[in-house]
């Protein structure tokens, strides 16, 4: 690849090492706080500084997917849920991926189609190729700038310093015998250019950021790649319908019975004989994980690849299909209602809110599929994968770690029952739970030496990279208290 380098890309590649050099400041400096989302606003408007003018595409979902990367990078800073804080840190680099690939792409490009992501694969490899190329634009840049009599004079130069090297040794040992302040002043001399491990790599890190955003920014700027889509829409076709009825056929025996049979023990309330609360929320949850894997499965698979039979067959398949989108509410219905019966007799966790959440999302799903069996128009991929990004944004920004504080608070005022230990260390949002119950009731066996714990391993200072709002709340509620 053979590049050129204008003025405004020299520009850009600079902007980019002030936006390589906040995220190294950003991410490798302690815990990620406030600065994942100062980061992004410094990205960003480099971004849209540099595409300014750009007839940008898909603006509808753009806006949408950047509303969830402001929203996912602000949650650094306003929550601290530490399964959130990891899988954030790989999904906001995809989505911006995904972003910045979208609205420049091709106009034809369907973003819901598996060959969108043959082409941002290609984006990344051509910003590779693009980085390589601007390497070897440096290396012709410094021999032009060192060629002709220049490259001589700097042979001769390096030639002389080679030559004094052994006549400096004699005089510096002679100096520094005749004058002791002198000796300690070259003492010190090779700490001026000592740069540590720590040091290298901040450097390394920070260069990597900004050939990586550089690379990647000039790709989708100066070469936009064709997308050629599947002929037919894709591999539609595959399923013969009377083979996808017959399956449809036996499962949905097997759920009518299964309903049928269980119906008063799923929705009584109580517990099967010989059965603990664990052992039954336990069979709710892989119920869950069944449904989800083999129906959803089953259902997308013969909706997009069966072949058209006849009016009337097809319409057995959907009634058959109907049948087991219905059957897979029910199972749903009972684990979630399962999983409510554990969490009264033994606590929320976050664990268990969040599975409860991810089943309201598959009942939305479910809903939506079974829309899409009688209505042909619809798109399932462009639902899934909207429906899911609006889920994880909501899950992130709702505040999980509150509902499950505020749930256990309001069971211990009916119960007298609380796990403080797992309060204490879920989150700081805990911390801020047994704060509030210690005022409110001070008496509770075992909370005041808890929150003593936790008031004297306090850090003394954070970075500013690590500022979280949460945080910072329960340290100076902690702080008020007078536990001694």
């Amino acid at each position: 690849m053979d590049i050129r380098m204008r003025r405004e890309d020299w520009l850009f590649l600079a902007i980019c090492l002030g936006v390589g050099i906040l995220g190294e400041e950003a991410f490798t400096r302690g815990q990620i706080g406030i600065s994942y989302f100062v980061f992004i606003a410094a990205f960003y408007s480099a971004f849209f500084w540099r595409f300014r003018g750009f007839p940008f595409r898909h603006q509808r979902l753009g806006w949408l997917v950047l509303g969830v990367i402001w929203l996912l990078s602000a949650s650094y800073f306003l929550f601290d849920s530490e399964v959130f804080y990891g899988l954030n840190i790989f999904a906001i680099p995809a989505l911006v991926v995904f972003h910045i690939a979208l609205i420049t792409g091709p106009k034809q490009a369907h973003w819901a189609h598996p060959v969108f992501l043959v082409y941002i694969l290609k984006r990344i490899g051509a910003s590779i190729a693009y980085n390589t190329a601007i390497t070897r634009l440096f290396g012709r840049l410094a021999l032009r700038k060192s060629g002709g009599g220049k490259g001589v004079v700097a042979k001769k130069i390096l030639i002389g310093a080679a030559v004094s090297l052994p006549v400096l040794a004699v005089v510096l040992n002679l100096l520094i015998s005749a004058d002791s302040q002198f000796e300690r002043i070259l003492s010190g001399f090779p700490d001026w250019f000592s740069i540590s491990g720590e040091t290298v790599f901040r450097i390394v890190a920070a260069l990597f950021y900004t050939f990586a955003f550089f690379g990647f920014l000039q790709v989708n700027l100066k070469r936009r790649l064709e997308i050629h889509q599947l002929k037919n829409g894709g591999p539609a076709g595959l399923v013969d319908p009377v083979t996808a009825l017959t399956v449809l056929v036996i499962l949905d025996a097997v759920y009518v019975l299964f309903v049928a049979v269980q119906f008063k023990y799923f929705f009584s309330g109580t517990l099967g004989e010989g059965f603990t609360y664990a052992e039954y929320a336990r069979r709710g949850f892989f119920e869950l994980v069944f449904v989800s894997l083999i129906n959803l499965s089953v259902t997308v698979a013969v909706l997009t690849f069966s072949k058209n039979g006849g009016l009337r067959l097809w319409r057995t398949v959907q009634g058959a299909l109907s049948v087991l989108v219905l059957a897979t509410g029910v199972i749903l219905t009972s684990a979630f209602m399962r999983l409510m019966m554990y969490e009264e007799a033994y606590g929320f966790t976050f664990t268990r809110v969040l599975v409860h959440s991810f089943m309201i999302f598959l009942l939305v799903i479910f809903c939506y599929t079974f829309a899409k069996i009688w209505l042909a128009r619809l798109s399932l991929l462009h639902f899934y994968f909207i429906s899911a990004l609006v889920f994880y944004t909501a899950i992130n920004v709702v505040g999980i770690d509150h509902i499950v504080v505020d749930r256990n608070l309001e069971r211990y005022e009916e119960t007298g029952k609380i796990d403080l230990r797992y309060l204490a260390y879920m989150s700081d949002t805990g911390t801020l739970g047994l704060v509030k119950l210690y005022r409110e009731q001070p008496e509770t066996p075992g909370l005041k030496e808890l929150l003593l714990e936790k008031k004297q391993s306090l850090p003394e200072q954070e970075r500013w990279q690590s500022f979280n709002l949460t945080r910072e709340k329960a340290e100076a509620a902690l702080k008020q208290l007078e536990l001694e």
